[in-house]
């Protein structure tokens, strides 16, 4: 797909959403692709390769989640893996102050080489797991908001997520079709660490059959400090 066609094509996407990006951003993201394609040969970065998809499941849907974000907010993405959604949300808008962090090193050697390209600013690649993250004092309820997706079920999700959180704070957590055994499970660990849903937001993708759930948790009380707990413990027996 050359240029041109991947810009309307993208432009068309995303007034759905009701989003507009310069020239210059849109060839930003007409980059990010580019590099995403050359390094997918090399390392397991995504089974979306097809441009076309990789705007669709991607890059618009990591900026549904724009309008939940306030200017100049300070966002970590956990679990970040290929950029998503933290990079595409640095693209469209420059005021955010964005961390990506993930666990495995050759995905953070791949974001580094997109935040060098495109000159991105104020956004940091983290190379550690969430849980050893959280537990150090300056990291700690020190975001305006936490995002992920796919990365884990809801209960283990929030483990992840609302240590992280600054009091007033939320989580946004992207999940597939069907969220309602998750958000049913989760009631416990909402409780102990601090959370109260806010907002589930089911949307389908433009022009597309891939239906999400955008879960808003609120962030209303501190998290006990004995959270998170020891790297793997939430996956392995998580609060429920």
């Amino acid at each position: 797909m050359e240029y041109e066609e991947f810009k309307l094509k993208l432009m068309e996407k995303l007034a759905c959403i009701n989003m507009q990006l310069s020239e210059s951003k849109i060839r930003d993201f007409y980059t990010y692709v580019e590099i995403l394609i050359e390094w997918n040969e090399k390392i397991n970065l995504t089974a979306i390769v097809e441009r076309g998809e990789v705007i669709d499941k991607h890059f618009v849907d990591s900026l549904t989640i724009s309008q939940y974000i306030g200017d100049n907010e300070s966002i970590i993405d956990v679990g970040t893996g290929a950029g998503f959604p933290g990079i595409p949300l640095k693209i469209a808008r420059d005021s955010l102050k964005i961390d990506l962090l993930d666990s495995l090193n050759k995905r953070v050697n791949f974001l580094n080489e997109v935040i060098n390209k495109l000159e991105l600013k104020r956004i940091t690649t983290i190379h550690s797991r969430a849980e050893d993250e959280a537990s150090k004092k300056e990291k700690r309820e020190s975001y305006d908001v936490a995002v992920s997706r796919a990365v884990a079920n809801l209960p283990v999700l929030l483990e992840y997520l609302l240590p992280f959180v600054k009091l007033g704070g939320k989580c946004i957590c992207m999940k597939g079709m069907n969220v309602s055994e998750e958000v049913n499970k989760s009631k416990k660990v909402l409780k102990e660490l601090g959370g109260e849903i806010e907002e589930i937001k089911k949307l389908q993708l433009p022009n597309t059959d891939a239906t999400r759930n955008i879960i808003i948790v609120r962030k209303i009380a501190n998290t006990p400090k004995k959270y998170p707990r020891k790297a793997g413990t939430a996956a392995k027996n998580p609060v429920i």
